[in-house]
């Protein structure tokens, strides 16, 4: 819950994508960066080139994940309940293509939702 004058840690949005089948895969319609065991300054979406979380850097056009609302940009922070912050990106990429799941429950943050609630929050009356 949000308490005024408390900073804001991250603002997450869900997104559920469900897998579009073509003959034995299961497609999501996008690609990753980044990862724990990966160079954060090679990431163009790490704002201070530090951060190892991973990253959709790629959106396939009318996929599944541009249907579900995903962007190019959006840090990837849980996938069906598991934490993605503290993963290798080959460790992400094979919890993103299970084979058992049909839907992939993603908890996403992105710059622009930070950013929206700042601007509400500085545009809310003071009492």
């Amino acid at each position: 819950m949000f308490t005024p004058g408390q900073p804001v840690a991250a603002v997450v949005q869900r997104i559920e994508i469900k897998k579009l089948r073509q003959g034995e895969n299961l497609i999501l319609g996008f690609s990753i960066g980044g990862g724990i065991d990966q160079d954060p300054g090679q990431n163009p979406f790490s704002e201070d080139k530090s951060d190892k979380g991973i990253y959709v850097t790629r959106i396939t056009p009318g996929g599944p994940a541009d249907v579900a609302g995903l962007m190019v940009g959006d840090k990837i922070l849980q996938v069906n309940g598991w934490d993605m912050t503290m993963m290798t990106h080959d460790q992400a990429r094979k919890r993103l293509t299970k084979k058992k799941e049909d839907v992939v429950r993603l908890l996403i943050t992105r710059p622009s939702l930070e950013e929206a609630v700042r601007q509400a929050m500085g545009n809310c009356p003071k009492h």
